[in-house]
């Protein structure tokens, strides 16, 4: 089998309702398995560790927990419900997921994943990193997959 482009968009959330959750788990689960495309950290510094740090967990252990198990998406969550120290109530929840939807880009980093799509700067009129992530998302798939 191929590598995978992880095509969880970040702006989804699980039961928990945390957004980005289920692509962090998919990352890391692909990791585990040598199947992530090439490009893609398992758990990496942006997304990746505010969604951690927000909710409370450690990154080795939710490593592990992946790499060992093997879990199904409810399954991680019920994994992270049982963590001393994790973070998951409303007021947390709400901030984490406000970060995430409002992060924004630096320019030169907006102005390649655009041009990379044939897109203009000047014609997009949304700056946001979670859907410049996901244009960067379904180019490497078409790539990958489909071209």
């Amino acid at each position: 089998m191929s590598n995978i482009v992880p095509l969880i968009s970040s702006a989804v959330a699980g039961p928990l309702g945390a957004i980005h959750l289920p692509r962090l788990w998919q990352k890391a689960s692909l990791e585990a398995r040598g199947k992530l495309a090439a490009g893609y950290p398992g758990i990496g510094k942006g997304y990746d560790t505010m969604t951690l740090n927000a909710l409370g967990l450690n990154e080795a252990a939710v490593r592990s927990f992946i790499k060992d198990s093997k879990p199904t998406y409810p399954q991680f969550e019920a994994w992270i419900k049982k963590q001393p120290g994790a973070k998951l109530d409303k007021a947390t929840l709400y901030k984490h997921n406000a970060a995430i939807r409002g992060y924004i880009h630096d320019d030169a980093t907006r102005k390649g994943i655009l041009s990379a799509n044939g897109i203009t700067d000047e014609s997009s009129v949304n700056p946001g990193a979670v859907d410049l992530n996901n244009l960067d998302d379904w180019l490497e798939f078409y790539n990958a997959e489909l071209k």
